[in-house]
């Protein structure tokens, strides 16, 4: 770190992050503004959540490369994911700096994040079925490694914050209820506006020219959202974990470090969970279009009720998770909201395989489709919180074992597991569809009877059993509320009384002061 000794430029940076105040305990709240500024930097997850709707379809249906290509190139992506996420994440719990550990990568990662989602849906004219391939695979590796330098230290940030368990639910319950409102109102305005439909299409997904308009849109929104985040946030500095210099990155001791992880059944619990339910959720996000047009032949602007119907639920998560935590813990709260999702979101799937399902022209389709998916997405972000909630919770059982907090590594999973959404769930969904034979530049209203099955099973009976499996692995988790404030009076009796972690935010801001 380097030292300022300059007390002009020292009260210059205590003036812009808010001055150094009398450090609050490890308990403080946080204010809405805080929560809602750090949640602000969910925008760029859902245009990428958002865009990741249309890749498969826009690769496979539009230029024409195969399904199992598209699949392909999003496991390569994914492999790299694997990598990459937890080795930025020891990076950036070792980085110092006056702008702290986790703003310097955020504020890095701006550009290329918005650089290559711009040329992802923007690929060289005429280029073959291996030449799109290799462009899908560039740009996409090129958006995940962008978005491993923002997510991971983002979520870190969010789990250095506060110590209190109730708020730290809280945080990421903004976090998480702000990025889902986002992401599908960013679906919403694909779907009404972008992709609308024409005399020419019936859906305008398949209208390569307004690929140019995602293309340009998403990359300044994505400038935008990640830049608010990191400057709105800044404030909060001095407050954050004021750690103990840790060894040097070297890949034994990183190794050394996922190792002891891996050894925490609660931690293991907690990421096979997150990966599952988000792989699972990637699959729909492309099989889940893919239905919706084939299957239900609908228009583009019909589909947009799949976005509207999730608002009511997903405003809805935060008091119903704060009336759920007064009488549940967090083991028994994931495991209920995860069970009634994956019913809720694969009935009607389910119903159509079953005969038991309104014709696609009864004026009642809409209503059958989009009720259970309400009903879904009113508990699905309770089971994200949870989870999320938790990884903050093993970060300090962690530190009571190790003395390191190593919330870069123990959120890396949240990070690959956003990725994974369209990442593992578009992999999946790209073998899938080959599976099922679906055809390529397929016209609605043409396809056998046993592709439209196929489409219905990987919407319907597949994402129950991914479900299932993730409610296997949320059994496992082992740290109560108890656990957890016997974990935190431990840690409070070996962490500097409140005056010493003044002195050492002021070191950690401004550098000490000649005297």
């Amino acid at each position: 770190m380097e030292i300022v000794h300059c007390r002009s430029l020292r009260s210059l940076m205590s003036a812009l992050l808010g001055g150094p105040k009398a450090i609050e305990t490890r308990h403080r709240k946080l204010s809405v503004k805080t929560k809602l500024l750090f949640a602000s930097g969910g925008l760029q997850e859902a245009v990428v959540s958002a865009g990741g709707i249309v890749t498969v379809l826009f690769y496979n249906q539009v230029l024409g490369i195969s399904a199992a290509l598209a699949g392909t190139a999003f496991l390569i992506a994914s492999i790299v994911d694997a990598v990459s996420d937890p080795l930025i994440g020891a990076i950036s719990d070792r980085f110092r700096s006056r702008w702290g550990r986790r703003h310097p990568f955020m504020f890095a990662s701006a550009l290329p994040i918005a650089i290559s989602f711009y040329f992802l849906y923007q690929p060289l004219n005429g280029l073959s079925e291996t030449g799109y391939f290799i462009w899908l695979v560039v740009f996409l590796v090129l958006l995940r490694l962008s978005q491993t330098f923002y997510l991971i230290p983002h979520d870190a940030l969010g789990a250095e914050l506060t110590d209190d368990y109730d708020e730290r639910s809280s945080i990421f319950g903004y976090n998480s209820v702000v990025q889902m409102i986002l992401t599908t109102g960013t679906a919403a305005i694909l779907t009404m506006v972008i992709f609308s439909s024409a005399p020419d299409y019936q859906n305008g997904f398949l209208r390569e020219p307004r690929y140019l308009i995602l293309a340009i849109t998403g990359s300044v929104t994505i400038l935008f959202s990640i830049l608010l985040c990191a400057f709105g946030t800044l404030n909060q500095l001095p407050y954050l974990h004021k750690v103990k210099s840790m060894e040097k990155f070297t890949f034994s001791n990183f190794l050394g470090e996922l190792g002891q992880l891996l050894k925490n059944i609660s931690y293991v619990s907690a990421c096979m969970s997150l990966l599952t339910i988000y792989a699972g959720l990637g699959i729909l996000s492309v099989v889940g279009m893919y239905a919706y047009i084939y299957v239900y032949e609908l228009s583009t602007e019909a589909i947009t009720w799949a976005s509207v119907v999730k608002m009511p639920g997903i405003l809805a998560a935060l008091p119903l998770l704060a009336l759920l935590s007064k009488y549940l813990d967090k083991k028994t709260i994931l495991i209920l909201a995860t069970l009634i999702t994956c019913i809720m979101i694969s009935l009607p799937h389910n119903l159509k395989m079953l005969g038991l399902f309104p014709a696609n022209d009864s004026p009642f389709i809409l209503f059958a489709l989009f009720v259970p998916l309400l009903l879904g997405y009113m508990i699905f972000p309770v089971s994200a919180i949870i989870i999320d909630s938790q990884l903050v919770d093993i970060a300090d059982q962690h530190e009571l074992s190790t003395g390191q907090r190593s919330e870069g590594v123990i959120f890396s999973v949240r990070s690959f597991a956003i990725k994974a959404t369209t990442g593992v769930g578009g992999f999946l969904g790209g073998f899938g569809l080959e599976f099922i034979n679906f055809p390529q530049s397929a016209e609605v209203g043409t396809l056998a009877q046993d592709t439209l099955s196929g489409l219905l099973f990987l919407n319907g009976p597949l994402y129950l059993i991914i479900y299932l499996i993730a409610v296997g692995f949320m059994s496992l988790y082992q740290l109560d509320r108890s656990t957890h404030s016997q974990i935190l009076r431990q840690l409070e009796s070996k962490r500097p009384m409140a005056k010493n972690a003044h002195d050492e935010a002021r070191l950690h801001v401004d550098g000490p002061a000649h005297r």
